[in-house]
């Protein structure tokens, strides 16, 4: 908040003030990642005003007062102030306001509802200050209506509670949240997801987990028979706040394509959830557990193994034995190819292919020992032999 670059910023805005999330981490001495930017000027006059002090910008949602400041390395996102004209649950019709109240009553969270100046004046409109210090995720005005006003703040709710939250949740916001759940299925699977996985990277979500599938809430968009137990285990094994890990770590078997479909995940988030819950387990024993690793691959064998680790906490050791080989070794790359299996005479075709993966397994149960050599010699015994 103090770089060069963000200075510059604000003073070629003028009357800019920090909000949310910047300002709440600030106070908190945790790292500031996204800086967001409130001015009492439109979008255009924002824009102006950096363009004369030669400061790129991006016009990122101006319907919604939104523009964008490119400088130096660092973007930040610059929001007019508002108020709300027309809402649905989904979508909300703004007016733009001078009046730095007014803005703050329409954010969702009283700790989200703070403003800093660049010299560092903290304006909190509410009881922000008293909420974070307390470790209370409040909203600000009565819940319902602010529930009403956008459905994701039932998720909200509970994923600023796993980040910021101690104690028990707050009252009224639990109960406003539980009956609004059914009002999830009105918004889009990618708001959902990714309200969800952020909720997931909290340091523990587990205890708020546990309240929203006791209030059905997880229901609405995740199937039964979820794995509260073994994602509890995961999580001090794994370290790095993987939100896809976590996620496996909490579905059931055979969830992880029909999970994927219903919140529009990536291919290669959906491909990482299939294979972390596949049928195949790691085995304990180092040589077997090897070729595990060369077949699945280092990512895809650590993720796996987690997981059975999670499941199965009294192994820790041997867990633990194969997480260091895992990391330890190095897979050998397979030196033969399929014109080396069609250079000793095989026609190309699925006989090339049989052979090869023939070899390579043969090569595999022997602990990947044989050298170039010894798998040609194999090749010409196994051609002659056919």
């Amino acid at each position: 908040m103090t770089a060069p670059e963000t200075v510059a910023v604000m003073q070629a805005l003028g009357q800019a003030r920090f909000v949310g999330g910047a300002v709440r981490n600030a106070l908190l001495g945790t790292p500031v990642v996204d800086i967001d930017i409130a001015v009492p000027v439109t979008p255009q006059e924002a824009m102006a005003r950096l363009k004369v002090k030669g400061i790129r910008t991006i016009e990122t949602g101006l319907d919604h007062g939104t523009v964008t400041a490119l400088a130096g390395t660092h973007a930040f996102e610059i929001t007019s102030l508002r108020r709300d004209v027309e809402t649905d649950g989904r979508h909300a019709k703004i007016a733009f306001t001078e009046d730095w109240a007014q803005d703050a009553a329409r954010r969702d969270f009283t700790i989200n509802a703070l403003y800093a100046s660049a010299g560092g004046e903290i304006f909190d409109y509410a009881t922000g200050i008293q909420d974070l210090a307390e470790g209370k995720v409040r909203f600000m005005g009565e819940a319902r209506i602010r529930i009403a006003e956008d459905y994701l703040r039932v998720l909200r709710l509970f994923r600023f509670q796993a980040w910021y939250g101690r104690g028990e949740m707050d009252v009224e916001g639990l109960g406003a949240a539980t009956e609004a759940k059914h009002k999830l299925k009105t918004l889009s699977a990618e708001r959902i997801a990714k309200e969800f996985l952020r909720l997931l990277e909290a340091p523990n979500p587990v205890p708020v987990l546990k309240v929203m599938a006791a209030r059905g809430i997880l229901a609405e968009f995740l199937p039964g028979g979820l794995q509260l137990a073994r994602l509890e285990k995961l999580i001090p094994l794994e370290g790095s706040r993987d939100a896809i890990l976590r996620l496996a770590a909490l579905l059931p078997a055979g969830a992880a394509g029909s999970v994927a479909d219903g919140l529009r995940l990536s291919n290669a988030d959906r491909l990482r959830l299939e294979q972390a819950l596949g049928d195949e387990a790691i085995p304990t024993q180092e040589r077997a557990a090897r070729r595990e690793l060369y077949r699945l691959g280092k990512a895809r064998f650590r993720d796996r193994l987690l997981l059975q680790w999670a499941g199965a906490p009294a192994m820790q050791e041997a867990w633990r034995a194969l997480l260091t080989m895992a990391e330890e070794w190095q897979p050998p790359r397979f030196p033969l190819s399929g014109s080396d299996v069609m250079q000793l005479g095989v026609v190309q075709g699925p006989e090339v292919g049989r052979l090869l993966s023939a070899l390579e397994n043969w090569w595999m149960e022997g602990d990947f020992a044989a050298g170039e050599s010894e798998l040609r010699a194999r090749l010409r015994d196994m051609i002659g032999q056919a």
